[in-house]
C-alpha cells in the first residue's frame, strides 16, 4: 500500500513540473535553432507570445487545481485542449515545442471526459508527428508521406497504450471491490468472533449454573435416597420400641440396635454425600455384594421376603456405574415398603456384554403408569429421580406397572470398567 502511494506521488510531480520543464526544453532548443530554421521576425514575436500565454496559463491552472481537484471536468478539458493549440502553433512555429506536446499523453486521460478523450490526443499525435516529420505543415508528397506514416504509427500506440490502459483500470476496479469485499467481509467476520466471545462467555455463565444446579440435585437425592430413608427405619424401630418396651425388653432392645446401626449408617451416608464419594455399601464390598447386604437388611427390617440374584459374569464396575446402580435399588426398595404392601420382592443384576441391567420387581398393589406424573409433582425424588440417575451416565430407566399386579423397575446402563 505504501508502493503504490509513492508512485501516486511521482506521477502527481511529473504532472505538476513535466509541462514546464518540456516548454523550458522547447524554448532552449527554438532559440537555439531560430536561424537554421529561418524563423522571421513577425515567427518570433509570435513564438515568445505563445510562451508567455501557455506559461501563464499553466500557472493559473496550478493555482487552480490546488484549492479544486477538478478531473475530467469541464473547466479541465478547457485547458487541455487550450494548451494542445497552443502547442500545436508554437511546433507550427518550431518543431522542438513538440517536447510540450508529448505531455499531452500522460494527462489526457485525467483531463478530459470520454468523448474528448480520442480529439485530443488526435490534436496530441498530429503535433508530435508533424513535428517528426520535419515541421507542420509538411512539404511534397514524401513529407506528407513521412507524416502519415508517423501519424499512423502514434495513432497505433495510442490504441494499444489505451487498451492497455482499459485493461488496467479495470483489473484496478477488481482489485478495489475484491478489497471492499474483503473488508466486509473482514468486519463480519470480526462482529462474527465478537459474537462468538460473548457467547461462549455466555455458556461459562449457564455451564456454571447448570453445575450448581446438578450438584444441588445430586445432594437432594443423596439425602433423598440416604438420610430421609435412614431416618424413616429409625423412625419405625423407635415405634416398635415405643409399642413394645413394657411387654417384651429383649425385642424393644433389639429394635433398638437396628435404629443405632441405622442412625451409624445415615451419619456415614451424609458425610460421604458431601464429599461426593461412593455409598457405605461400597467401601468395602462390590456392587453385587453390596446389592445383597442391601436387599437382606432391607427384606429383615420391612419383614418382605426378599431375594437377590446375580446373572453373567460380575465385573468390577466404574465407581459412578455401581453408585448409580445401588441407589436405584434403593429407592425402588425404598417405595417398595412405603407403598406396594408387598409380600415378596426380587432384585437381580445382570450382565451382558456391554450392558449391565438392574431389575426390582415385587408382587405388590402396583400403580396405574398414567397417574405417575400427578404423584411425581409433589417434590419426590423416585421414579424421576432414578430415570434421571441413569440417564446421567447414558443410561435408561423403564418401570412396567398395573393396579393389583405389582411393580417392575429395570434400569439399563452401559458397563464400563473400575478404571483402576
Amino acid at each position: 500500500m505504501a508502493d503504490v502511494a509513492g508512485v501516486e506521488q511521482r506521477w502527481a510531480t511529473v504532472r505538476r513540473w513535466g509541462p514546464y520543464a518540456m516548454l523550458g526544453v522547447g524554448t532552449a532548443l527554438t532559440s537555439a535553432t531560430m536561424d537554421v530554421i529561418g524563423m522571421g521576425q513577425a515567427e518570433r514575436y509570435a513564438t515568445a507570445v505563445l510562451v508567455g500565454f501557455v506559461l501563464l496559463w499553466q500557472l493559473w491552472w496550478d493555482r487552480r487545481s490546488a484549492r479544486t481537484r477538478a478531473d475530467r471536468s469541464p473547466v479541465s478539458a478547457c485547458y487541455y485542449l487550450v494548451r494542445a493549440a497552443a502547442t500545436f502553433a508554437l511546433s507550427w512555429l518550431n518543431p522542438f515545442f513538440a517536447f510540450l506536446a508529448a505531455v499531452g499523453y500522460f494527462d489526457a486521460d485525467r483531463l478530459l471526459p470520454p468523448r474528448l478523450l480520442k480529439p485530443g490526443l488526435l490534436v496530441t499525435a498530429v503535433t508530435i508527428a508533424g513535428s517528426q516529420s520535419g515541421g507542420l505543415p509538411p512539404h511534397g508528397p514524401l513529407g506528407w508521406g513521412v507524416f502519415g506514416a508517423l501519424l499512423g504509427v502514434h495513432l497505433g500506440m495510442i490504441a494499444v497504450f489505451g487498451h492497455l490502459t482499459a485493461r488496467e483500470e479495470e483489473r484496478t476496479r477488481t482489485q478495489a471491490a475484491t478489497i471492499a469485499e474483503l473488508e466486509r467481509t473482514n468486519t463480519a467476520l470480526q462482529q462474527a468472533l465478537d459474537e462468538n466471545a460473548a457467547l461462549h462467555a455466555q455458556l461459562l455463565v449457564q455451564a456454571r449454573e447448570a453445575g450448581v444446579a446438578d450438584e444441588r440435585r445430586r445432594l437432594a437425592a443423596e439425602i433423598h435416597d440416604t438420610l430421609a430413608q435412614g431416618l424413616t427405619g429409625i423412625i419405625a424401630q423407635l415405634q416398635v420400641v415405643a409399642n413394645t418396651h413394657t411387654r417384651d425388653a429383649d425385642l424393644a432392645r433389639e429394635h433398638t440396635d437396628r435404629a443405632l446401626a441405622l442412625a451409624r449408617h445415615s451419619l456415614g451416608e451424609a458425610r460421604r454425600s458431601v464429599h461426593n464419594l461412593s455409598p457405605v455399601a461400597l467401601a468395602d464390598d462390590g456392587l453385587p455384594g453390596a446389592l445383597h447386604k442391601t436387599v437382606t437388611e432391607w427384606g429383615e427390617r420391612t419383614g418382605v421376603q426378599a431375594a437377590f440374584t446375580v446373572t453373567g459374569t460380575a465385573e468390577p464396575l466404574h465407581d459412578e456405574v455401581a453408585a448409580t446402580l445401588l441407589r436405584i435399588a434403593q429407592e425402588a426398595l425404598s417405595n417398595t415398603a412405603r407403598h406396594a404392601a408387598a409380600d415378596r420382592a426380587g432384585v437381580t443384576l445382570s450382565y451382558m456384554g456391554d450392558e449391565v441391567t438392574l431389575d426390582i420387581r415385587d408382587d405388590g398393589r402396583g400403580f396405574d403408569p398414567l397417574v405417575l406424573p400427578a404423584r411425581t409433582r409433589t417434590g419426590g425424588f423416585g421414579l424421576d429421580g432414578m430415570r434421571a440417575r441413569a440417564e446421567r451416565i447414558a443410561g435408561s430407566l423403564t418401570v412396567e406397572a398395573e393396579p393389583g399386579q405389582g411393580t417392575a423397575v429395570s434400569a439399563r446402563v452401559p458397563l464400563v470398567r473400575h478404571d483402576g
